[in-house]
């Protein structure tokens, strides 16, 4: 039994609460976004207090977040203490995990998930460069071949009965970065499955066997498990790379350098390659998989994209503000805030709903309509401010390539079956529906 705690206004229903903070009410998109709705329109700004969860502020209005997101200062990610503050959503059962695990600490990678500025800014400047949109031009023409091999390889022509996420989005956006990062194409194998066990820790199908389903501090476990086994596989990398530099990411991180000439830690590398060989690729899996779900829905919409591929670029901004791949972070306010009139004390933790952000009534005409052609579109997939994705431009020209490589060849696009949404940890649950899909 949950419990909540209300806004000055309004008493927030405890399935509303519950449906929006625990796993389990992730599955369910269609009450999911009514809860967000309800909470919007009701008690935009909530403290709510879920059994098993600390006290949450849960920010459902676009304005709010963006408020918080530009003001690092105030609303940090790792808290007053280093690793004092985890700003991935868990239960208190999964931050006891960690802290046993650690020692202490919440910190359990060097990400920059984790940190704050000035130690984000100096760790994001690593591979900052890298991620500017003209350096990244440099390999659309490598991601286009990508993603033809990728047709190719897991399409046919004619018709394609297919689960579009498990038979195909998954493993273009990770043969993208992989090769981008320099990782040998036989481990990508590898790497898909401590991707799936990083990320499914509810799913009960995506279990490691040597995690207890559903025990308490399970997501935690098997989250650390993964960690480090990505760790073993990273640190023969860092050696690698090292010795023989080359022409990938992987070097420059490996090989990046404090001002006084030293290596960084190896912990941040690690870091940096987790964040890469994860989020920079289940993200955009699943915004592929939302796209051609949506396209399925509206083949007008499908029709008119490929009568004017220039069109593309606005469909995939559509696309990521549907999708809102990443649901939600959690800081903690270092002191006391005033935000919608209401009394934000320091040592609290508010959670960004990016979902709820994207659907605000107050930022986009007639949100529940998925509109490729919708302008402006002031989505925050993305988030906002420094913690802003720096990864955004690349996944917007995977995305972009694949579209333009795939839909001239789309005859018919048909959705079968049941969609089975699959909670991936902070990250927005990949959304599995059979589709039929006949190309020329």
């Amino acid at each position: 039994m949950s419990v909540t705690q209300d806004s000055p206004d309004t008493l927030v229903p405890d399935h509303i609460a519950r449906q929006v903070v625990t796993p389990e009410g992730h599955r369910d998109d269609e009450a999911l976004f009514e809860a967000y709705r309800w909470l919007r329109d009701n008690a935009p700004l909530a403290k709510v207090h879920v059994e098993g969860y600390d006290p949450l502020w849960l920010l459902t209005k676009h304005a709010d977040i963006m408020e918080v997101e530009r003001q690092p200062q105030i609303f940090s990610n790792g808290g007053p203490e280093i690793g004092s503050h985890n700003p991935n959503l868990g239960s208190q059962a999964d931050d006891a995990f960690h802290r046993q695990l650690t020692g202490g600490s919440l910190r359990v990678i060097d990400s920059l998930t984790y940190l704050d500025p000035p130690e984000h800014t100096m760790v994001r400047d690593i591979a900052a460069d890298w991620f500017r949109p003209v350096t990244l031009k440099k390999w659309e023409d490598e991601i286009r071949v990508l993603a033809r091999e990728t047709i190719e390889k897991r399409l046919r022509t004619g018709v394609n009965e297919l689960d579009f996420v498990k038979e195909f989005t998954v493993y273009y956006p990770l043969h993208v970065i992989m090769t981008l990062f320099g990782v040998p194409p036989e481990d990508e194998p590898r790497m898909m499955a401590l991707t799936q066990d990083f990320f499914g820790t509810a799913d009960p199908d995506a279990q490691r066997e040597d995690v207890e389903p559903l025990s308490p501090g399970a997501a935690a476990e098997q989250f650390s498990a993964a960690i480090q086994d990505f760790y073993a596989y990273f640190d023969r990398l860092i050696e690698d790379r090292r010795a023989e530099p080359r022409d990938d990411l992987a070097s420059i991180i490996a090989n990046a350098r404090t001002e006084d000439g030293e290596y960084f830690a190896r912990s941040y590398a690690y870091g940096w390659f987790i964040a890469i060989a994860t989020a920079g690729h289940d993200t955009t899996s699943s915004t592929l998989a939302t796209c051609l779900e949506a396209l399925a829905e509206n083949p007008d919409q499908l029709a008119a994209v490929q009568a004017d591929p220039s069109r593309i670029p606005d469909l995939v901004n559509e696309s990521l503000r549907w999708a809102s791949p990443v649901k939600q972070f959690t800081r903690m306010a270092l002191e006391p805030y005033e935000l919608r009139g209401q009394k934000i004390e320091a040592g609290d933790r508010l959670v960004t709903l990016y979902q709820s952000a994207n659907r605000d009534e107050d930022v986009f005409e007639d949100p529940y309509a998925f509109r490729y052609d919708r302008k402006p579109n002031k989505h925050i997939a993305f988030g906002y401010g420094p913690h802003m994705c720096i990864g955004q431009h690349l996944a917007k020209m995977e995305l972009r390539v694949m579209l333009e490589e795939l839909l001239p060849r789309i005859t018919s696009l048909q959705l079968t079956g049941e969609r089975k949404v699959v909670q991936t940890n902070f990250v927005g649950g990949l959304k599995n529906r059979p589709l039929v899909l006949e190309l020329s």
